[in-house]
């Protein structure tokens, strides 16, 4: 396939969509990056602790008219981790040109309502897992290629409610400024995107825990879109995007300006 990714292998952690009763669900930021790389040229590997999920989204980037390799793992594991960017780094013929980190949980309620569990569980996730798989991934990164870690605007200002969950992705970007850092030397580059308020299974869950979430007035009018996430992290893993790194570009419809 031509594109922009055309050529590379995309590591997609986190890749499939939480399952839905919405007649309307829409997929999640790991479905829809997923096949858009495909779409922009990409063989992409799906991982995913739910084995349905992601060959779910297998098929969609076969439809697209790309291939996916399936990954069934869980990122709490490290052995998991580095179990899942060897399947990549295979798939990929020695190479991983992309390395999307899209996984993440949150648990708790407010300070009171966090325990040091809840707190050790979401940081399992969100950033020891992230860690683990950038560790692993590093090495097999080639010049021009690129990490693309997904936090939240949360990790930017509070308004999860879920300290954890704030801590943990604010977390991440200092992650991938070290990454970025690191990696630079070698032509490697590393960037957070930090979406706000997103139409996504998991939105509408934390919607319906918290109402007051979707009458958040966005300065755009608006929820966006999984699609619009994956449109900027395949910009940012991509050539178009080469004197890019160590930043953080938040897709919130202007949420953060106010």
């Amino acid at each position: 396939m031509s594109g922009r990714l055309a050529s590379r292998t995309v590591l997609v952690v986190g890749a499939g969509t939480q399952p839905s009763d919405d007649d309307d669900a829409p997929v999640g930021n790991g479905r829809a990056i997923a096949v858009t790389a495909a779409r922009d040229g990409a063989q992409v590997v799906c991982v995913d602790r739910d084995a349905g999920a992601a060959d779910e989204t297998a098929g969609l980037v076969a439809a697209a008219g790309g291939h996916a390799t399936v990954v069934v793992a869980d990122v709490r594991r490290e052995e998991d981790c580095a179990a899942l960017v060897a399947a990549a780094v295979d798939a990929g013929e020695g190479a991983v040109h992309g390395v999307v980190l899209n996984v993440g949980i949150g648990r708790g309620a407010g300070l009171a309502g966090t325990t040091a569990d809840d707190w050790d569980a979401v940081f399992a996730v969100n950033l020891r897992g992230h860690f683990l798989v950038a560790r692993e991934a590093a090495p097999h990164v080639p010049e021009g290629g690129a990490f693309v870690f997904v936090s939240s605007l949360a990790g930017l200002q509070p308004g999860s409610r879920l300290p954890a969950y704030d801590a943990s992705k604010a977390g991440i970007i200092g992650l991938s400024r070290h990454v970025a850092l690191e990696s630079a030397r070698r032509g490697v580059r590393s960037n957070v995107i930090a979406p706000g308020l997103i139409d996504t299974p998991l939105g509408r869950n934390a919607t319906r825990g918290r109402p007051s979430r979707g009458r958040t007035p966005v300065p755009l009018g608006r929820e966006g879109t999984a699609w619009e996430v994956a449109s900027v992290t395949c910009f940012l893993l991509s050539d178009e995007a080469s004197y890019v790194t160590g930043q953080v570009l938040a897709v919130d419809g202007g949420l953060s300006l106010i």
